[in-house]
């Protein structure tokens, strides 16, 4: 029977091919793209309002006189959004699990010592939300409350206009929820550069987050340095873990969750049966037919996809630190017996009553995570992504003498002579 997934038989080299070919997904930026974005950049610099008016003409077909979105636009949307409740009970989620993110600043003293940290929320971040057909207001939450939650002064959001000039409805809502402070119609490279240079109406930002296509990701990575950025993100992946007890209808649901996300999204499921990945197999090809998304979800299952049969479950593990998924689920009977050894991964979902989408909606935890194998040394989006932190000093004078002998030392040892003068002239008569 032909499928639509690759059923593979760990042995030791497959699935290591498989590895790389996921690597493969995330492979350098064609030089045409980053051509096209320093050049959208270099001409914002330039002309600010007048480029990326010229700019949303030409890739989003409107013509807009004020980039703008009224205060009251966003809760009119508010008023007359369908999913208005269920979202803000996310946002209630969202903001209970951030909350507990945050830090605070710490002293430690010692005789006439003073030292410690603060921390601080940024100023000003924007927040880049794609429109058109990938409207996602859950990406306004996720993106929104950490930032709220961290203190920062004001949140600026951008995101590209419809054909008809206007905001999408739920983005606005969701904006409106998440306490976003103003918001620009404008998307793409161009919108991403205005607020990361600043233009005449644009308010110049110290960080932007948010997903975008591979202009607006190139953009953020050109102008990182200028701001800075959360990541740059690859294309969405899942990887089950699961023993015999997973039914192969929930690991058939989970696996075109993402899948539908794009051509290139990647769904590997580690099990340990052959019968549970054909059962698997078999359903995948039901529920594909089912989706309004599955031209877009069967590139991805026939793709950069498969199910892998391993002999142990010492095995999955491996794997699954290995793959260092964006999201990990445990469709296994006991999950919290396996959580301990899990080193790499995004978010991990566990047991079969928490399927990912619960993550990317409504649980709590943020939905922005490391992929490509970036989990193994990034972490998701939280609180400490809008906060700075600095340190300060006080000492006495006496504190100062009684430690001048060993800075000197040092700064002299380092061939820093003035950073040694600048001790000794607080105690040109004491020091000999």
């Amino acid at each position: 029977m032909n499928r639509t997934v690759k059923i593979i038989k760990a042995d030791g080299k497959k699935e290591f091919e498989l590895i790389e070919q996921l690597k493969q997904r995330s492979r350098e930026v064609e030089d045409a793209v980053v051509l096209s974005v320093t050049e959208i950049i270099d001409q914002v610099r330039q002309h600010g309002d007048e480029a990326i008016r010229a700019y949303t003409e030409k890739f989003d077909k409107v013509s807009l006189s004020s980039f703008e979105v009224p205060k009251e636009a966003l809760k009119k949307a508010y008023e007359a959004c369908s999913i208005r409740d269920s979202l803000s009970r996310a946002a209630e989620n969202i903001f209970a699990y951030h909350e507990k993110q945050k830090q605070n600043g710490y002293s430690m003293t010692r005789e006439g010592v003073f030292i410690g940290q603060r921390v601080r929320g940024l100023h000003r971040v924007g927040l880049y939300v794609p429109g058109g057909t990938a409207a996602y207001p859950s990406s306004v939450l996720m993106n929104a409350i950490p930032a709220k939650v961290a203190g920062v002064k004001e949140i600026v959001m951008i995101t590209p206009p419809a054909k008809n000039g206007q905001v999408d409805t739920n983005i606005l809502a969701a904006a409106y929820i998440a306490g976003v402070d103003r918001v620009f119609s404008v998307g793409g490279a161009q919108g991403v550069a205005g607020v990361c240079l600043g233009t005449e109406t644009l308010p110049k930002v110290d960080k932007i987050v948010g997903p975008g296509n591979i202009y607006v990701a190139t953009a953020k990575r050109l102008l990182y340095g200028s701001v800075d950025i959360d990541m740059i993100a690859g294309p969405s992946e899942i990887l089950i873990l699961a023993d015999d007890s997973a039914k192969p209808r929930y690991l058939a649901a989970d696996m075109l969750s993402q899948a539908e996300h794009d051509t290139l999204a990647s769904s590997i499921l580690l099990c340990r049966s052959d019968s549970q990945a054909e059962k698997t197999a078999d359903e995948l090809e039901k529920q594909l037919l089912l989706l309004s998304r599955k031209e877009i979800a069967g590139q991805a299952i026939s793709g950069a996809s498969a199910i892998v049969v391993c002999d142990s479950v010492e095995k999955q593990l491996d794997l699954a630190n290995l793959f260092a998924p964006e999201h990990l689920e445990l469709m296994v009977k006991n999950p919290f017996d396996y959580l301990d050894a899990v080193e790499n991964a995004g978010s991990v979902f566990m047991g079969e009553n928490a399927p990912e989408p619960l993550g990317d909606y409504f649980a709590g935890p943020n939905h922005v995570l490391p992929t490509s194998g970036t989990a193994r040394f990034f972490s998701p989006l939280s609180v400490d992504c809008f906060v700075k932190k600095s340190s300060y000093i006080y000492y006495t004078r006496e504190a100062l003498e009684k430690v001048s002998e060993d800075v000197i030392k040092i700064a002299e040892a380092e061939g820093l002579t003035a950073h040694a003068q600048s001790v000794k002239v607080r105690f040109e008569n004491e020091i000999r």
